[in-house]
């Protein structure tokens, strides 16, 4: 199993679909991180060489912020937001949309599920 950032990569999964197990790697910045690697998209993990996944382990960790460093780096902004009392920071702190979206019907999963009355 082939360890990247600091996460286990299934090991019978195309090289590009495996790299989206990295938090702040996607399917196109995997392709991207392939093709500077010059490592096939689509061969399995396990099929790769030591040379290869050594590539993408250097290729990841200096060009990219990714795991730790990331969630890090979103959650200062977040605070950041919060702290200067702006309106997406009081949406943060409410646990509501601060995008745009509407709430009146949707939302459910930051707004919960609210109880409704059973008859009489």
């Amino acid at each position: 199993m082939a360890r990247i950032a600091g996460v286990d990569l299934p090991r019978n999964k195309r090289a590009e679909v495996a790299l989206t197990y990295i938090f702040g790697i996607g399917r196109s910045t995997a392709k991207d991180i392939c093709q500077k690697t010059g490592v096939d998209e689509n061969v399995k993990l396990k099929d790769l060489t030591d040379d290869e996944i050594r590539r993408l382990r250097t290729i990841i960790e200096t060009q990219h912020r990714v795991e730790g460093d990331l969630r890090r780096e979103i959650s200062m902004h977040r605070k950041r937001l919060i702290d200067i009392g702006s309106y997406r920071g009081h949406r943060h702190i409410r646990k509501l949309p601060c995008r745009g979206q509407r709430t009146h019907t949707n939302a459910r999963t930051q707004r919960g599920r609210k109880r409704v009355a059973v008859g009489r």
